[in-house]
């Protein structure tokens, strides 16, 4: 298993270790709070050290009266007579402890060692000076010593602190902090389990301990391990100390001292005490715990009665000042501790309020949540407009059905008290949550009521938007150009009469695309409305837009449009909190990878995308289409079951209207090579489109009833495609290659010479098509094209991974960090290139991301 982020403390541990072993000694002091991965870094570090070097590991431990030397104890099996004998005699008194250093450090100047000393913030007096005694004589012992040490229990009057300082002034002596994993490396942990990456970062705070302790515990639990870990923690505490943490537990995060005193009188010294043993943090401003697990499990041994009565003060004392904004949530987490529904109500909708306007969607959306749990107590009128927060809530923090619930609620009060125009929007709003979930037939008709209800009042901003909802649904289902834009026209029309920028610019931004999706062209126009949205500080329209740019560039096959699409809309979603719309850019940027030929990739972000559990109906779709192509092009089973599976979870519109499901099943029938099936499923898809135009949509369907053997019907067909069907497949191959589509410019290639048939042969080799190789050898033998068998050049045989020169200059470059517009400057090759030669490098040595890749060179280069 990969060590996340550690890479660079492990390149400069294995630097020492080199100069160590020439000669000339160091030692390498490694510090981080407990779980971090101390431990775990230096077994890799002695994994990593060449055989011929020594690995001596002794540990400290945590006992009220530490062993004597109690690290030289654990390895002496593995060290001279001399130093086992001068050990025993110090342990029996008879021989100082000088003697057994003097002992240790002739035993190290003889073999070249690696001396692991752990937990020293756990040493005895002794091991302490033994350290000191190596330091000072190391430079000419080869040998590294590596010591390591909770951070987070080194105070100033720890027995440690003393050594720390004197060994500062050794220039061979060096620090390396361990800090806590970020953000995308939870993710990447998080792979393959049905946890959300964000809440386990929460959590964890990036403690790799935690982290995997929480992967592996049941669902909503505390593991076992990390509950024992605490308690050993709290074991020493005094009782004050101990009241102390039990308090902080109730009143949740970063709590300051005025609210701890209005709870504890005098709480300083206990709360010093508490800090000191690596439970909390203290800044002077606020106290909080290290790990949000660690408080919930600390909460979880603390009596009921006591949490409320510690809630009730706490929420006295803060109602009898101003209240901030910033301690709204804080109020509606204590008041609803406190069994008081009327300051929940007071404090929650604020809160989810201010939540939403700072882009905490996750963080509204649960506020609502605490609101509508006592809204019986409310007017019809407020309970509703709670209903109709939470729902706007929860689109935008990806919690699809609770949204459309709570909006299908609103539309029926709003209907029984005779609200037209809060009911038109709502049933506006309704539709649009209707889509991503896969219902578009009902999308449609709830649009159209919406429209229905708002014309016949007075007009105003809803019915402009209830306008952009049915320019936006016109497109996504390829309806006629002159349709899109009518109903543009009339959202332009109210936007700007009534002064709603967000209307204008997606009214423009979906009238272009219409024309670019069905006619060609408009992309700059496209392009210009995102910098728009941006630019005006629409920050949901500017991400839905972006967002929607991803599915339009993967949607025309465009690799370069695609990748900077998908780069531009995770960044700015990533950045305002915008869950549904990050998901849904992932979803489309594995749909870019896969027309890119990096399979690999576009798997992993598939199911990335499908172990999140927020991940909308649509979403999911496409991820599981992806992956069941990536199965079928590599030759693997359970196809078949990953497409229905795909299939029952939206509409058949939305399966074909969204780009790639229909196509999908059309390409594993040809795969498996059944042409009945192949005709079949695609006249089903062309009769389905019967009425629209798109040209990405009919026209591969049309190719694939030419390619197995059928006429296809005159459709709309986009360029390559319509070079395909026109006889040019040479034509319609180099359009892919200028879009970065190998696979699919091989498959042009297939209809060409026998020159055609060998380069569409050696494109599905380097891509590892194995079905697509055997039915282009059938092709080949069928048209008595003779298979030449060169075999490899001698460079590629001796490589035991098969790359060719380039792929290991390629290779190399990767080890360095470069990106693929960097290989192909330092290479004077194209980026595009530059990418294929990666997705082939990946794909030979069997690994999914470039840090793999990287360390199967180093791999190689030690063997």
């Amino acid at each position: 298993m990969d060590l996340l982020e550690r890479e660079a403390v492990l390149r400069d541990l294995t630097g020492h270790l080199q100069v160590a072993v020439g000669g000339l000694g160091r030692m390498a002091l490694v510090r981080g709070e407990a779980g971090v991965g101390k431990t775990s870094v230096v077994r890799r570090l002695a994994q990593l050290a060449d055989p011929r070097v020594r690995v001596l590991v002794g540990a400290c431990d945590p006992l009220a009266t530490p062993r004597p030397m109690g690290p030289l104890m654990d390895l002496a099996p593995r060290l001279g007579r001399a130093v086992r004998t001068a050990l025993t005699g110090a342990l029996a008194g008879t021989c100082r402890s000088d003697e057994v250093f003097d002992c240790l450090l002739a035993d190290l100047s003889g073999y070249p060692s690696l001396l692991v000393v752990e937990d020293v913030h756990w040493a005895d007096e002794a091991t302490m000076d033994l350290l000191l005694y190596l330091a000072r004589r190391l430079p000419s012992v080869p040998a590294l010593v590596v010591a390591t040490y909770r951070d987070d229990e080194i105070g100033r009057n720890h027995p440690l602190t003393p050594l720390l300082g004197t060994l500062a002034g050794y220039p061979w002596v060096h620090r390396h902090d361990l800090a806590p994993l970020s953000r995308r490396a939870v993710a990447q942990l998080a792979t393959g389990h049905a946890v959300d990456a964000e809440q386990l970062y929460h959590v964890s705070a990036g403690n790799p301990f935690i982290a995997t302790e929480i992967l592996a515990a049941p669902a909503e639990t505390i593991p076992a391990t990390v509950r024992e870990a605490v308690a050993g923690r709290l074991a020493g505490l005094s009782a004050a100390a101990r009241m102390v943490v039990d308090v902080l537990a109730v009143l949740g995060h970063r709590v300051s001292p005025p609210l701890l005193a209005a709870v504890l009188p005098d709480p300083e010294e206990a709360l010093q005490e508490a800090v000191a043993c690596g439970i909390l943090r203290t800044n002077g401003q606020v106290s909080e715990f290290r790990h949000e697990l660690v408080r919930q499990t600390v909460l979880e041994a603390v009596p009921a009665a006591y949490r409320l009565r510690v809630h009730r003060q706490v929420l006295t004392a803060m109602r009898s000042g101003p209240v901030a904004a910033d301690d709204l949530a804080l109020l509606a987490d204590h008041a609803e501790a406190a069994r008081d529904p009327a300051a929940v109500l007071e404090y929650a909708p604020e809160a989810a309020v201010h939540a939403a306007a700072l882009g905490a969607h996750r963080e509204a959306a649960a506020q609502y949540v605490r609101a509508l749990r006592y809204a019986d107590r409310l007017p019809p009128d407020q309970h509703t407009c709670l209903l109709e927060g939470h729902s706007q809530a929860c689109l935008l923090a990806s919690r699809l059905e609770e949204g459309i619930a709570s909006r299908r609620m609103a539309v029926e009060l709003r209907r029984a008290v005779g609200d037209r125009l809060c009911e038109g929007e709502d049933l506006r709003w309704l539709s649009c949550w209707l889509w991503p979930a896969g219902r578009t037939a009902e999308a449609r008709q709830t649009g159209l009521d919406a429209v229905r209800v708002l014309e016949g009042l007075r007009p105003g901003r809803e019915l402009g938007r209830a306008y952009l909802n049915l320019c936006q649904l016109s497109c996504y289902e390829h309806e006629a150009v002159a349709v899109t834009s009518a109903y543009a026209e009339k959202a332009i029309a109210l936007g700007e009469r009534f002064g709603d920028a967000g209307v204008v610019v997606q009214a423009r931004f979906h009238a272009a695309a219409a024309r670019m999706l069905c006619e060609g062209g408009g992309w700059e126009d496209c392009e210009q409305a995102v910098s728009g949205a941006m630019a005006q500080d629409l920050p949901v329209d500017a991400g839905f837009l972006a967002l929607i740019m991803c599915w339009f560039a993967a949607l025309q096959r465009d690799g370069d449009r695609s990748a900077a699409a998908v780069s531009r809309a995770e960044a700015y979603c990533l950045d305002r909190d915008l869950l549904f719309y990050l998901l849904c850019t992932r979803a489309w940027g594995s749909w870019g990878l896969l027309n890119r030929g990096l399979w690999g990739q576009a798997a992993d972000c598939a199911q990335k995308v499908l172990c999140h559990p927020s991940s909308p109906p649509v979403v999911q779709a496409l991820a599981l289409t992806v992956l069941a192509l990536v199965r079928a092009r590599q030759g693997k089973a359970q196809v078949r079951p990953l497409l229905e599976q795909a299939a029952g979870l939206v509409d058949a519109d939305c399966l074909l209207g969204t780009g790639l499901g229909w196509e999908a099943r059309v390409e594993a029938a040809w795969l498996a090579g059944d042409h009945e099936r192949v005709r079949a499923e695609a006249r089903k898809g062309l009769v389905a489109l019967a009425g629209r135009t798109h040209p990405w949509l009919s026209g591969p369907l049309a190719c694939w009833i030419r390619r197995a053997g059928g006429v296809p019907p005159q459709v709309p067909a986009a360029e390559p495609y319509a070079l395909e069907l026109a006889g040019d497949w040479a034509g319609a191959a180099a359009r892919w290659d200028a879009l970065g589509c190998p696979y699919e410019a091989a498959l042009a290639r297939l209809a060409g010479d026998a020159p055609a048939l060998h380069q569409a042969l050696a494109a599905f080799e380097a891509l590892g098509a194995r079905p697509a190789v055997a039915r282009t050898r059938a092709v080949m033998r069928t048209r008595g094209v003779r298979l030449v068998r060169r075999g490899p050049r001698a460079a590629t045989r001796a490589n035991p991974y098969g790359l060719t020169n380039r792929e290991l200059d390629v290779l190399k470059l990767l080890d360095e960090g470069l990106s693929n517009a960097e290989i192909a400057a330092r290479l004077y090759i194209a980026p595009k290139t530059a990418g294929h030669h990666v997705g082939s490098v990946l794909a030979k040595l069997g690994v999914h991301t470039r840090h793999e890749a990287a360390r199967k060179l180093h791999h190689s280069e030690r063997r």
